[in-house]
Order: C-alpha cells, then structure tokens, then sequence
C-alpha cells in the first residue's frame, strides 16, 4: 500500500472513530494543522522536480479534497446525532402555565401609587408639582418657616442633624416637605399654586410611624385666597381620591408655627369590622393639617403680607395610602416583601386618571 493510500486509510479511521466534534477536530488539526500530515506532504511539493511534482501534486491534492470531505461528513452526522440526543431528553411540558411577561407581573408600590393619584387630583385644579433636596438647612427646614429657638421640634429627639460644619451649622433631613413652600416661595413671583410630593425624616418608629414617610403638601399664593378656597379644594380632593360622591369635613382650631390660623381637618366615616368607610356613618378620622400662611413665613420670603396671602395643608401619603386600600401597618411599607407587593401592589400600565378612575 502506498504512502497516501495508507495516510488516508488511517484518517477515515480516526475520524469514523470521533465519538464527539471535539475528537473530530482533534482528526483535522492532525492531517491539516501545522505540523499535520496532509500538510506534510503539500509542503514537500515544492522540494520536488516539475515531473514528479506533476505526478504527485493531484494525488495529495485529491487526498487533501477527500479528507476535507470526509470530515465534514463526519461532523454533519456527529452533530445531527447530538441534536437527536437532545431532543430525546429535553423536554417542554406544554400543559404547564405560560409564564406572565414582566409587565403583567411586576407590581407599583402603593406609595407610587397614591402620589399618582395625588398628582392627578391636582393638576386637574391646575397645580403644578414642586420638589426640593432631602438635605436640608436649619434656616429652610424651621426658621423661615416661623419655629422659634428652642422649639421642641428643633431637638434632637425629633430631627436626625448632621455633624456640625465649622462655623457651627448643621444641615439636618428635613422633617417636612414645608422647606420647599420656601425655596418656591423664593424663586417664583405670585400667583403660586404647587404641590409638594416627597420624603421626610423624623425619630419614630412604631406601627404607625417609620423613621422615613412621605408627605404632600400644597401651596397656593396670590392677593385673594382666603379659607373659602382652600375647604372647596380639599372637599373635592377627599371626594376624588376616597372615590365617593360627597363627604362631610370637620375643621378644628389648631396650631403650627407657619399658619395662622392654623386647622385640623377631620372626614366623616364609619367603622365597621375593621374597615373605614368615607361619606358616611357618625365617626370622625383626622386626615390632614392646614392654615392661612403665616405673615412671618411671607416675609422670610420676600413677599408683603399686606399685597399677598395664601393657604398651605399637608398630609401624610403613607397614612392616605393606608386608610384608603387597607392596609394596617406602616412598616409593611418597607419590607420589601414580594408577597406583600403582589397582593396590595398596582399593575404597571394602569396609570390614575380621573376620567377612567384613580384605582383600578
């Protein structure tokens, strides 16, 4: 037997033997590679004289095209056999539930929510949303909204300081969104009419208190607004976000630095199994805080109290989301409990609106 007929017996051998691709390749990288065998002998073609190389050069060359043939043969049937093996032991069972898509299953936090609601109440009345840092200064946070020195709230009881800066100050987490009736008041002329959405910091912790909560306040400043206003206002806010045709409000005297006079807000409502309904029954639930803005608080602004006055109120979101779907602990809120979220959370794509319904 001759040199290439033995060279080509044993490669058909060797590949016929590949069990898988990658002893296959093993086959080609020896007859093709470098230092292959194929390889070999084309590189002693031009060593040779022009007559042996025009007997030679066909028989290696036709060697080299039969192997490449062969091997490739061998990886189609290695590879079809594979798939086969595959599709043997992989298994789809159609029967099984289709899998929702992240859009059906992932859910918005009931705070999200209810500050959607919040915003879409009222823009409707024309109010415009304002925002402000977390961060906030001393002179922002109390004193220009009218706390004296000393005032408990000032303490450190209530308020979570920084370390003091050099000169003395310190900046603190702001206890309220007020700090941002502030800066708007500012840095924007007459008429103002704002709301104020966002997170606050106090030292409390309980079932109806956390260290972290959110409010929303709202600001309105022009020369004519007076309580008439701001009890229309917050009627139709309560009869849009509780969703009812009428509810019945109860203001009480009360006091905060920055208004004057300032009032408590109670909602009719029953109670009735652990439920609280609005727009009916006997009892009464305190839900917001609100007031004429304090002349002081106008003139730590730059405003004449004698040309401009306004109304502000302010609300806890976390304690509206909490009468409105249910739920009986604020601390819930900030788990971080999937299950929790699947049960009391909101589909993605159905956004508040107040033509096709606030809660879905």
């Amino acid at each position: 037997m001759s040199e290439i007929a033995q060279l080509e017996s044993e490669i058909l051998s060797a590949a016929s033997a590949a069990a898988d691709e990658a002893a296959l390749e093993a086959v080609r990288v020896a007859a093709f590679g470098k230092s292959g065998s194929i390889s070999g002998l084309l590189k002693t073609l031009g060593t040779m004289s022009p007559d042996e190389r025009k007997l030679q050069g066909p028989l290696i060359n036709g060697l080299k095209d039969r192997m490449t043939a062969a091997i490739a043969a061998r990886r189609q049937t290695l590879a079809e056999a594979a798939l086969e093996q595959r599709l043997n032991t992989e298994t789809l069972d159609v029967t099984l539930p289709v899998r929702e898509p992240p859009a059906e299953t992932g859910r918005i936090h009931p705070i999200s929510q209810v500050t959607d609601e919040l915003t879409a109440i009222f823009a409707d009345m024309g109010f415009a949303v304002a925002e402000g840092p977390d961060i906030e200064t001393d002179d922002y946070n109390f004193t220009k909204l009218n706390f004296p020195e000393g005032h408990p709230a000032r303490e450190m009881h209530d308020t979570f300081y920084f370390p003091p800066k050099p000169d003395g100050s310190r900046m603190l987490l702001r206890t309220h969104t007020s700090p941002v009736q502030i800066r708007t008041m500012l840095v924007q002329k007459p008429p103002i009419r704002v709301i104020i959405p966002g997170r606050t910091y106090r030292s409390d912790s309980d079932q109806t208190h956390t260290p972290m909560f959110h409010q929303v306040e709202g600001l309105v400043i022009d020369k004519t607004a007076h309580l008439g206003h701001l009890k229309w206002i917050l009627e139709e806010f309560c009869k849009a976000f509780f969703e009812v045709g009428q509810v019945k409000m109860r203001f009480r005297p009360s006091f905060f630095p920055f208004t004057e006079p300032s009032l408590e807000v109670d909602i009719q409502c029953r109670r009735d199994k652990g439920e609280i309904r609005f727009g009916e029954g006997e009892d009464w639930l305190e839900i917001l805080g609100c007031g004429m803005v304090h002349p002081n608080v106008l003139r730590n602004c730059g405003l004449d109290p004698d040309e401009y006055q306004g109304f502000a109120w302010g609300m806890g979101i976390d304690r509206i989301a909490m009468l409105k779907y249910g739920m009986s602990d604020l601390r819930a809120f900030f788990e971080a409990d999937v299950r929790w979220l699947s049960h009391y959370g909101f589909r993605p794509l159905d956004f508040p609106t107040l033509a096709g319904g606030l809660s879905p």
